[in-house]
């Protein structure tokens, strides 16, 4: 993927800036999201590809992923003048973000537990991850709302941000992309196990970079919700390494660290039961938790669009 190279240095970082601002105004739109039709289109052609092995798979993402990654890129290629840039940065970025309806989620969550709603809890946590809350308790429901909205603070925020510094309107469209193909085929069920190993994979090579800035954000910023630095950083260490996942582990474990509570342990996923270990050595997870891991998944936001708007600007600078 090659380095965006915009006709001003500053266009990219403001496209990235507008852009998040954006997702904090306006957030997801309701209908018509185009993450929403582009997944539509990927389930057609997902159907049409379908083969149970992993070179189809394989070409099944080269397309899914490599057409609109390559339209992004041409149309960065074509515009001319810093603001035209700066728009289609801005607009891909917004797309791309779910900053702002992934907090909304911890407080919609947290006010159905607190309300004793249970079955509209588990209902609810549909939105946020695909495990099996059929018969999930309260306690449960919460930790497995804090590990979603920590993991996914990493996947809908840092990750787009990250790949937009790096690469422009390509590296948001085609970390985004990746993204949404493994939420949908990525997981190991019959159907997927081979077909879905391709989209898995480059979801994992792409979340390698933004998976352990959001930890190192996340263990720098421990003392502003009263957790401690060396705990965050010794759940990365030794607890991370037990999770199947190598980039949701270091985020999830910091997190627990930072928030001084115990997550992981078995879930259930499409009838299969997956130990994810133990990741921190807190307290169990509560309902306050939620609204303290919305605040986590504000200052991790904050802190990583300073951070990607510093990096935009310096390759901008260093390639002209």
């Amino acid at each position: 993927m090659r380095v965006s190279r915009t006709a001003h240095p500053l266009a990219l970082p403001a496209g990235l800036l507008l852009g998040y601002a954006l997702d904090e105004i306006i957030a997801d739109p309701r209908r018509g999201h185009p993450v929403a039709l582009f997944g539509w289109a990927a389930a057609a052609l997902e159907r049409a590809m379908w083969r149970d092995d992993r070179s189809r798979g394989v070409a099944y993402v080269a397309l899914a992923v490599g057409v609109p990654t390559l339209a992004a890129g041409r149309l960065d290629r074509r515009l001319n003048g810093p603001l035209a840039h700066a728009a289609l940065v801005a607009t891909l970025t917004w797309v791309a973000l779910g900053g702002r309806s992934l907090r909304a989620e911890a407080e919609a969550m947290a006010k159905l537990l607190q309300a004793e709603d249970l079955s509209g809890a588990r209902r609810r946590l549909g939105h946020l991850c695909s495990r099996d809350a059929t018969n999930l308790p309260a306690d449960e429901i919460a930790r497995a709302a804090v590990e979603s909205i920590a993991e996914n603070t990493a996947d809908a925020v840092i990750g787009p941000l990250l790949w937009g510094a790096l690469a422009g309107p390509a590296g948001v469209v085609a970390y985004r992309c990746a993204n949404t193909l493994d939420a949908m085929f990525g997981y190991r069920s019959a159907r997927y196990e081979r077909f879905g190993w391709a989209s898995a994979r480059l979801d994992d090579a792409l979340n390698v970079l933004p998976a352990r800035l959001t930890a190192a954000l996340t263990v720098a910023l421990a003392p502003a919700l009263g957790g401690s630095r060396a705990e965050a950083w010794a759940a990365w260490r030794d607890d991370a390494p037990a999770h199947p996942s190598p980039n949701a582990g270091v985020v999830e474990a910091t997190a627990a660290g930072a928030l001084g509570v115990r997550l992981g342990g078995a879930n259930t996923y499409q009838g299969q039961i997956q130990d994810r270990g133990v990741l921190g050595c807190g307290r169990a997870v509560d309902v306050a938790d939620l609204r303290r891991v919305a605040r986590l998944a504000n200052l991790l936001s904050l802190a990583g669009l300073a951070g990607c708007l510093a990096l935009a600007t310096a390759i901008q600078r260093c390639i002209r």
